[in-house]
């Protein structure tokens, strides 16, 4: 069974930082894609950065020049740095990725999601 954990998640001041970290377990052959996704209130989950398996970027022009997604594939773990952080980039962020497991089809699996709080 393929599981991904997150951590990293907290309360924070305006323009902080925090590192979110996201590790895959379980029985699989490849991981692809990875990113996270984030949802304030009221409001619909959205992306905010995806790397693939090569290390190739996207983010969400919002996001762009604060935050930096990398990936550690030895140890299947995706990173989100956060840094300058503003109110409006609090919300449960979840962690997701294309994942071919040994038991089962290829698929996008999500994290549990961890708290970002921006609030002084």
């Amino acid at each position: 069974q393929v599981q991904l954990v997150e951590s990293g998640g907290g309360l924070v001041q305006p323009g902080g930082s925090l590192r979110l970290s996201c590790a895959a377990s379980g029985n699989f052959f490849s991981i692809y894609a990875m990113g996270w996704y984030r949802q304030a209130p009221g409001k619909q989950r959205e992306l905010v950065a995806s790397i693939l398996t090569y290390g190739i970027t996207n983010y969400a022009d919002s996001v762009k020049g604060r935050f930096t997604i990398s990936r550690d594939n030895a140890k299947n773990t995706v990173y989100l740095q956060m840094n300058g952080l503003m109110p409006e980039d609090t919300a449960v962020y979840y962690c997701n990725a294309d994942i071919n497991p040994v038991v089962g089809r290829r698929g996008h699996y999500w994290g549990q999601g961890t708290q970002v709080t921006v609030s002084s």
